[in-house]
């Protein structure tokens, strides 16, 4: 892997290769050896360093600047960026600190304690309507966003989703169960990861599709019921009873109906 990376410095140009053993007599014959060297200065697929997404976390979070407000100070500083990848950037600043910062690490111990383990799910989300795809792993009984990891469409593939999970497979809760929708690579990922643990499609997205189908139908049924009920007089609003011409009132108990 050779890239660019801008920094709050300037720009560095880093590389790495990953490598294999190919030892048929070593006891890591065929294992992969990944150039984690270089994520010390971005993330994966990412031409930004971690100093950028901290700059861009802390003025947003404690100096409260808004997403264009950073990008003119960023470009100030000679980092050529856009407002949207700021957002990008932002949201990648979200995930690693929800990663980190011990307060998670809490409340999965509370759950896992209270619930007897975990429950993990993974969405993929789309925040630019196109391109790349946000996937994101939380714990569903505290409602707790965990990680995430950003792929373009053409490597959203299980295996670099089954290496993003292998941290999080070694916390030391039992998994009760996993949730998903019906992509496949989610799925086999999940699978690969927590093999023996019950999974279940989200019932949210499996509603949401049911709705997809069947609302043609109901979009012709509520035209078709419009165009019945038109014909009908409407309610009146008022008592068509002759009025009492002594001027006394009486209550109105005539029904509309």
């Amino acid at each position: 892997m050779r890239k660019t990376v801008q920094t709050m410095d300037g720009a560095v140009f880093v590389a790495g290769k990953s490598k294999e053993c190919t030892n048929p007599s070593c006891t890591h014959f065929g294992k992969h050896y990944y150039a984690t060297g270089v994520l010390k200065h971005s993330l994966p697929y990412s031409t930004y360093g971690l100093d950028v997404l901290a700059f861009i976390g802390w003025e947003h979070e404690h100096e409260h600047q808004q997403l264009r407000e950073i990008q003119r100070s960023l470009k100030g500083r000679g980092v050529e960026i856009n407002e949207s990848n700021v957002g990008k950037l932002y949201r990648q600043f979200l995930a690693l600190l929800g990663g980190t910062i011990a307060h998670t690490q809490e409340k999965l111990a509370a759950t896992a304690h209270e619930h007897g383990g975990l429950i993990w799910a993974i969405d993929a989300l789309q925040p630019e309507g196109h391109g790349t795809l946000l996937y994101v792993l939380y714990e569903v009984l505290s409602g707790t966003p965990v990680s995430e990891i950003q792929l373009a469409q053409a490597q959203a593939q299980a295996q670099r989703l089954i290496e993003w999970l292998q941290p999080y497979k070694q916390l030391p809760y039992k998994v009760l169960a996993t949730l998903s929708d019906a992509e496949s690579a989610i799925i086999t990922a999940i699978n690969s990861t927590w093999t023996n643990v019950p999974h279940q499609r989200c019932q949210a997205h499996f509603l949401n599709n049911l709705s997809e189908s069947a609302l043609p139908f109901n979009t012709k049924l509520r035209q078709q019921l419009k165009a019945d009920l038109d014909g009908l007089p409407k309610v009146p609003s008022y008592s068509e009873r002759p009025q009492d011409p002594t001027g006394s009132e009486q209550p109105d108990t005539t029904p509309f109906f």
